[in-house]
């Protein structure tokens, strides 16, 4: 029975602790989409960035979903239909900021998505 309770406390405290660091990375996430909006906002070029410049990457997109910054897909389009749900997921990105789901590459994934005040769409996430 200790050996039991001993388990369920050791998951328990890996979930808390799991938990904890996700919302550690939500917020490191938030800040860099946030700050790569600000710059652009000043005057700062979108394609003076690379997506490697935070970590996890940073893209950069036109609202017709053509993409300025992306470490594979820079130049295309994420309005063609095979990217369709990602696109649906990605434009609804507002100024203020938002997360949104969508699936990629067999996974869920979750992007935090700011519009800056041209409408470029600017977003990372996990």
């Amino acid at each position: 029975m200790k050996k039991l309770m001993m388990i369920c406390f050791v998951m328990v405290f890996g979930l808390f602790m799991a938990s904890g660091s996700l919302a550690a990375d939500r917020d490191a996430i938030k800040a860099n989409v946030d700050g790569i909006v600000e710059a652009i906002n000043e005057g700062k070029a979108p394609t003076d960035y690379k997506p490697d410049d935070v970590d996890p990457y940073a893209f950069i997109m036109e609202e017709d979903g053509k993409l300025l910054v992306h470490p594979t897909l820079q130049g295309q389009s994420l309005a063609e239909e095979k990217y369709a749900p990602v696109y649906n997921a990605l434009i609804q990105a507002t100024e203020d900021g938002v997360w949104v789901q969508y699936e990629w590459g067999g996974s869920l994934k979750n992007s935090y998505v700011r519009k800056t005040e041209d409408g470029l769409i600017v977003g990372s996430g996990y």
